[in-house]
């Protein structure tokens, strides 16, 4: 069905005569009544009776007439919401991240982002920085962060933020009295990591091979939180992110301790697929993540 002919019919139908018809879309009358006779020719179907003064729909044309409303209704409505997305009046932006920045680093700029574009729907899955990739090369996700090293080549990587790893004790552990530990001290108390997958854990171990210290972990947990509340029952040391810990340190639950000639940075990375598609929604939250403040 030509949908040209479909709009000419519509038209001619609201109006009741050809010639109105034909002067609401700006085109002659001639024109509208040649186009209408190729629409009832290819239909098989006659649409309108014509009379001395104007025009009246017959069956066929009142039963087309019901879904060509339907049918430029919805254009319409397609219209209005693209429209909507342009102008962040509606959209959806899917992330994921790791377990470190989405617990502790991208709340306050979600909440930024809301106050910002409260019509926009956030949603927010936190795994390993594996199940990320997993996720994003899946099309899951619009938009993924983590830390860790660069494993895809379909892929974009961009460092967006730093990090600290730092090594945690209880507040009341003994071993705090030998700070600055020596490097030595790693292996000889039980320590607490995460789960291979984990950029946590694969920085980790990096940065102690580089220093020819290999460590089994004691324990293996699957969350940061899990990881604190243990390491704070004074059973043994972890090693997690300086913004995972900042509120027990604070509150006086758990120590940092500093040890000689190791200091753990890492990037945190933005990831994207290669030349995907950015939304309007997702444009705007890149352009909040790029401010100073963030």
């Amino acid at each position: 069905m030509n949908l040209n002919h479909l709009a000419i019919f519509q038209a001619v139908a609201a109006s009741g005569s050809v010639s109105a018809g034909a002067r609401d879309l700006h085109i002659s009358q001639s024109a509208v009544s040649k186009q209408l006779g190729e629409f009832e020719k290819t239909l098989g179907l006659v649409l309108f009776d014509r009379l001395p003064r104007g025009v009246r729909l017959t069956e066929a044309g009142t039963l087309l007439l019901v879904y060509a409303n339907r049918l430029f209704a919805i254009e319409a409505e397609a219209e209005s919401a693209l429209g909507d997305l342009q102008s962040l009046a509606r959209g959806r932006i899917a992330i994921g991240a790791s377990r470190t920045i989405g617990a502790y680093l991208l709340p306050p700029i979600l909440a930024a982002f809301r106050r910002l574009h409260p019509d926009v729907e956030l949603s927010l899955k936190v795994d390993n920085t594996k199940a990320i990739e997993a996720q994003l090369l899946a099309g899951e996700i619009d938009i993924g962060f983590a830390e860790g090293t660069v494993s895809s080549e379909f892929l974009d990587y961009r460092v967006f933020a730093q990090d600290e790893l730092v090594v945690i004790a209880s507040a009341t552990h003994p071993v705090r009295a030998h700070a600055p530990l020596a490097l030595s001290a790693l292996t000889q108390n039980p320590l607490l990591m995460h789960e291979v997958g984990s950029g946590t854990r694969e920085i980790t171990e990096q940065a102690l091979a580089a220093k020819k210290i290999q460590v089994r972990p004691a324990m293996t947990l699957a969350s940061t939180e899990a990881i604190k509340q243990t390491v704070a029952t004074g059973i043994g040391l972890g090693i997690l992110s300086a913004l995972a810990i900042r509120t027990e340190v604070e509150a006086g639950i758990l120590a940092v301790l500093p040890v000689k000639g190791l200091r753990m940075l890492r990037p945190l990375y933005r990831m994207q697929l290669k030349n995907a598609w950015i939304s309007p929604s997702l444009r705007a939250f890149l352009d909040l993540l790029e401010k100073p403040a963030i």
